[in-house]
């Protein structure tokens, strides 16, 4: 399983990249992309929606079940991975690249802090 060490996660297995412009990246990790299988939907909340931590910004929808996606921090939506409108297995094949679901600005940087860091995320998924 892959866990990027310069990425920060939720229990709910969203993982989150300071962007370092007062922005972030937000998606699904490795170990969530194995467990939901073959995805075959991605619906996103569109840019300008705003969000306090743990709202739901989207579902993703695999064969075997439809999963709701929790906003690790609070922000607005800025940008929107429309490549997964055509192509939702991107998140299967590269969930940390090219399966990314959508950019934050974020409200308060600070509460990066409060998410684990990838050698606790690997210990609640272990």
């Amino acid at each position: 399983m892959n866990i990027p060490a310069e990425l920060k996660y939720t229990r709910e297995h969203e993982w989150v990249r300071d962007n370092g412009d007062g922005t972030a990246t937000v998606g699904i990790t490795d170990f969530a992309q194995g467990e939901l299988g073959d995805i075959v939907f991605v619906e996103l909340e569109p840019e300008g929606c705003t969000f306090q931590k743990d709202e739901v910004f989207g579902t993703i929808e695999a064969v075997k079940t439809v999963s709701e996606l929790y906003s690790p921090i609070d922000g607005e939506i800025t940008g929107c991975n429309d490549a997964l409108e055509d192509d939702p297995e991107l998140v299967n094949s590269d969930p940390y690249g090219d399966g990314w679901m959508i950019k934050i600005r974020m409200d308060d940087a600070s509460q990066l802090e409060d998410l684990l860091s990838a050698d606790e995320y690997a210990e609640i998924t272990g």
